[in-house]
């Protein structure tokens, strides 16, 4: 059997199914210029990106391979191999509406086989009696435990001796060819820092929404490319005996993409609910430079402008501050961390930002919405986290920066005041919401 490999989000050798194909294999990269050719020239992402896979055509020849790395679009990659010489081409599933597109063209020129690796389950895998998707997460969690009470999760790929198809290709890309400058954020995967997490497990239920606390894996980048095996990671959650959080957690990261797959016009379309929000540039520009005068959403802006990053408690409090203090459309904000994210992932970003906003499947209502002064005081109290992203505050006591009343009262050096009332904009929020238009207080 002869074989292409098409490597995507699956950047390792190590529990990797396409390794464990038999027969002459060509292993192929490709730097879609469909997508980048959309990003700005320093977008930090594809340095990160450029790196991994490089890393990887590295650990390839190690084993007798070689990875050949494309600049390009699919279609015209595929238009150019010798498609005729080979039986099939082989990639992990991708499930956001481009990627099922890209493929279909792809599977019109050549015999397309997906191989699930991305997720734990395919998106078919797991669906109620009657066929149909489940739409929350609770029973879906349960169907998912019962699977794997049935039937497991796939013990490691082993790799196998395979023997590399010769291909006369050997272009030397580079970050400048491809018309990028390499950035000046450096992203750290937090590979070494496993053994710990997993040795400290059992605090991650408790601690893990605390923006000082050590409690999280910090491998969603990993992850996301697929440098770490979402297989290994449950595995040794499991193996740990108090892992059950975490497994949630990895589930719930199925099940956005379950839904994207299921619903695709939730990329860009609410599930429930009329009001779309306000555009508005001004409130947008604010928050995009991390001048809102709410200190925990600034702080969580710089950190995101600075590092490629931000905690997940706080990805929830400024997604509700921007949909329902600003009333801005989700979909802005979406696109804002889908441009800088390290880890940005579209099934949870858009669906975490539907969450958010009170539109997307899940059945929580509308009125739900965080008050960010009380969540910094809660989960980042001695304002560490704020000050460290904010000097301009470093000299204000703690209990200062969590109060509304104070902020908006003071003058402070180089820092602006609250934007919104919070009290007031929520109300406007929860009459927007419910009316399905704008309703001032």
């Amino acid at each position: 059997m002869r074989r292409i490999l098409w490597f995507r989000r699956d950047l390792r050798v190590y529990d990797n199914p396409l390794l464990s194909l038999e027969g002459e294999v060509l292993p192929i990269f490709i730097f879609d210029k469909n997508i980048l050719d959309k990003l700005p020239q320093n977008d930090a992402r594809v340095t990160l990106l450029f790196s991994l896979v490089n890393e990887l055509k590295n650990r390839l020849q190690n084993m007798g391979l070689d990875l050949k790395i494309f600049y390009s679009t699919p279609k015209d990659v595929f238009d150019t191999l010798p498609l005729e010489n080979f039986d099939e081409v082989v990639a992990s599933g991708d499930y956001d509406e481009y990627a099922k597109e890209r493929d279909r063209e792809i599977s019109q020129r050549i015999h397309f086989r997906y191989l699930n690796d991305t997720y734990l389950f395919k998106p078919k895998e797991i669906l109620k009696k009657d066929g149909t998707p489940y739409l929350v997460f609770t029973p879906y969690y349960k169907a998912c435990l019962a699977y794997i009470e049935t039937k497991g999760i796939t013990e490691e790929y082993q790799r196998v001796g395979q023997t590399l198809y010769k291909f006369n290709y050997d272009v030397n890309l580079s970050l400048e060819s491809m018309g990028f400058e390499k950035s000046k954020i450096e992203c750290d995967l937090h590979l070494e820092e496993l053994d710990t997490f997993f040795t400290n497990i059992a605090s991650y239920a408790e601690k893990r929404d605390f923006i000082n606390e050590s409690a999280t894996s910090n491998v969603s980048v990993a992850l996301r490319f697929g440098v770490l095996s979402i297989r290994d990671l449950y595995r040794r959650a499991k193996e740990s005996k108090a892992g059950d959080a975490y497994i949630r957690q990895l589930i719930f990261r199925d099940f956005y993409a379950y839904l994207l797959f299921h619903f695709p016009y939730l990329a860009f379309s609410n599930y429930k609910g009329n009001f779309n929000g306000i555009a508005n540039e001004e409130k947008f520009l604010r928050i995009c430079k991390a001048e809102t005068g709410v200190p925990i959403v600034d702080a969580g802006i710089r950190e995101l402008l600075q590092t490629g990053n931000m905690h997940n408690r706080v990805r929830m409090i400024v997604a509700s501050f921007f949909t329902k203090d600003l009333l801005l459309p989700w979909q802005w904000g979406e696109a804002f961390f889908a441009q800088h994210l390290f880890d940005f992932d579209a099934a949870s970003n858009i669906l975490s930002w539907q969450w958010s906003a009170g539109t997307g499947i899940d059945p929580q209502p509308y009125f739900r919405i965080f008050n960010p002064y009380l969540q910094s005081k809660k989960f980042d109290k001695d304002a560490q986290y704020i000050k460290k992203y904010i000097p301009e505050l470093r000299d204000i006591d703690a209990k200062y920066i969590h109060d509304e009343s104070y902020l908006l009262g003071a003058d402070i050096t180089a820092y602006p005041k609250p934007i919104v009332e919070h009290k007031k904009a929520a109300k406007i929020a929860v009459e927007s919401f419910k009316y399905g238009e704008y309703r001032d207080v």
